[in-house]
């Protein structure tokens, strides 16, 4: 199952010291200091030239032929693009294209002409580009399509900042961890209507604001190790994004989880419409008020 994006696991975790590793939430300036580390580094990732600011589409290939290129004669419109940049046909689960030879158009950075799109579910899924523009192949469920981006894109430009909640240690969690035996398969909801079966391994239990919370972090990728978590709470929609936000942990250990709300984020959906995001299970939808993490984004969408 892919969310939003690939290897993003690695990439947030990479980016800075392991979530077990976070610092110890009583040293107050250290771990300020790590949390603000994390914040520049997760604004440095998503506003490179291929973070998720330069989103300018989403289109989703017919069966047979799609034409694309920024005439409006094309299925598939690319304002960006050559007026003809060339067709994919689409056969069954496999995509190819043909790219007009005048598009200067490359593939995985190769002048060539025509080739097999290799979708997300791959670990490099096939690359078109042509000027600032390039596009890639998703797949959900049974649908694929295009995803486009532009390193000139106004939403990258224009990004006005991430606000957040205060830095709070008393949210760097230590939950009990309940294994489940064996792992739950539930159903997931995302943002374009699709339902996904996730594999939840587990439950993460603690106390807050004298209510017990049990929430689900699923497993996002077979063989992953690190659990991914999607949650709503009390201040969805008012004070921070009203879909989700996300938050990732490393394995329990000794019966505990960490669970760091001072590292939650807001999902690609939250800064563009052309994401494809995960929403709450009815199980993560939280009955208080997680003031911690980012807020809801200035420069929205929606």
């Amino acid at each position: 199952m892919l969310h939003c994006g690939i290897g993003f696991v690695a990439a947030v975790l990479a980016a800075g010291v392991g979530l077990s590793q976070a610092g110890d939430a009583g040293n107050s300036s250290a771990y300020t200091q790590e949390i603000q580390k994390w914040r520049q580094q997760r604004v440095a990732r998503l506003t490179n030239p291929a973070g998720w600011l330069s989103l300018i589409g989403l289109d989703w290939l017919k069966e047979g032929r799609n034409t694309l290129g920024s005439a409006k004669d094309n299925d598939i419109v690319i304002p960006t693009a050559p007026a003809h940049l060339g067709t994919i046909t689409l056969s069954g689960a496999k995509a190819t294209i043909a790219l007009d030879a005048k598009s200067g158009a490359t593939i995985d950075g190769q002048p060539k002409l025509a080739g097999e799109l290799l979708d997300d579910t791959h670990e490099k899924p096939t690359t078109v580009a042509f000027g600032t523009t390039s596009f890639f192949l998703i797949k959900r469920e049974d649908k694929f399509g295009l995803r486009i981006k532009d390193a000139e894109a106004a939403t990258r430009k224009h990004f006005v900042g991430i606000d957040y909640f205060e830095i709070d240690p008393s949210w760097r969690i230590e939950a009990k961890w309940e294994a489940y035996n064996p792992p739950h398969e539930v159903e997931e909801p995302n943002v374009i209507g699709q339902v996904d079966k996730v594999i939840v391994p587990g439950a993460a239990v603690f106390e807050r604001d004298g209510k017990t919370i049990r929430l689900e972090p699923v497993i996002e990728t077979p063989g992953d190790t690190e659990l991914f978590l999607v949650f709503a709470d009390k201040t969805s929609g008012k004070e921070s994004y009203g879909a989700a936000r996300f938050v990732y942990s490393e394995p329990p250990k000794d019966g505990k989880i960490i669970i760091d709300f001072n590292r939650a984020y807001n999902p690609p959906c939250a800064f563009t419409p052309y994401a494809t995001c995960p929403l709450p299970t009815a199980q993560n939808r939280l009955k208080v008020r997680v003031t911690a993490g980012e807020k809801k984004y200035r420069g929205g969408h929606a």
